[in-house]
Order: C-alpha cells, then sequence, then structure tokens
C-alpha cells in the first residue's frame, strides 16, 4: 500500500511541472527508468559500483523491492522489512509535500 501511495505522490509531484497531460506522461520514464536499472533485479545491489551503488541506496524503489524480498523469505515483519517500509513512508511524504508545495493555486 506504501507502494502505491509513493506512486501517487510521484505522479503527484511531476504533474505539477508538467502543463498537459501528455508531457506528465512523457515525464514518468525519466523518474521510473533509473530505478528500474538501479534496484537489483538487473545487477545485484553489492555488485553496482561505488557511485551506483549509492545513487541506488537513494532511491525509494530500491526499499519498496528489499521489502518484497524480504516478505517473500520471511513472512514475519522483520528489522530490515520494516525499515524499509519506514524509508518508502519517507519517500512518500517527502513526494506528496513537494507535491503539494508545487501546485498551481487557481483563484476565482
Amino acid at each position: 500500500m506504501v507502494d502505491a501511495l509513493l506512486g501517487a505522490a510521484m505522479g503527484l509531484f511531476v504533474s505539477a511541472f508538467a502543463t498537459t497531460e501528455f508531457q506528465a506522461v512523457q515525464f514518468m520514464p525519466a523518474l521510473i527508468l533509473p530505478q528500474l536499472l538501479l534496484y537489483g533485479i538487473v545487477v545485484p545491489r553489492d555488485e553496482l559500483p561505488t557511485a551506483l551503488r549509492l545513487l541506488s541506496d537513494g532511491l525509494p524503489m530500491s526499499y519498496a523491492v528489499d521489502a518484497m524480498t524480504e516478505v517473500m523469505t520471511s513472512p514475519s515483519g522483520t528489522a530490515d522489512f520494516w525499515l524499509s517500509v519506514t524509508v518508502v513512508a519517507g519517500f512518500m511524504m517527502i513526494g506528496l509535500t513537494l507535491g503539494a508545495a508545487t501546485l498551481r493555486r487557481r483563484t476565482a
């Protein structure tokens, strides 16, 4: 659920910079593609060069994948799972805050 809210928050944030719906859709690959390449499925995060590993540590999808991996390997909530969920929730709150702050306000 936190992942879905993070996606909505990222969409809200990106849509604040777009003038049309089509532009908002075009922004999403720029946000998602780096995360898809660095979250550990293509190349394990431990094997990434240091710079890419640090970048991966700053992307929310890495923590979402870590949380899902923890759930698959250990169904009971472990400390690593809760840490990952907390980090994703933090990214979600930052995204919602930035998205709300950048929305254009219309007055009648």
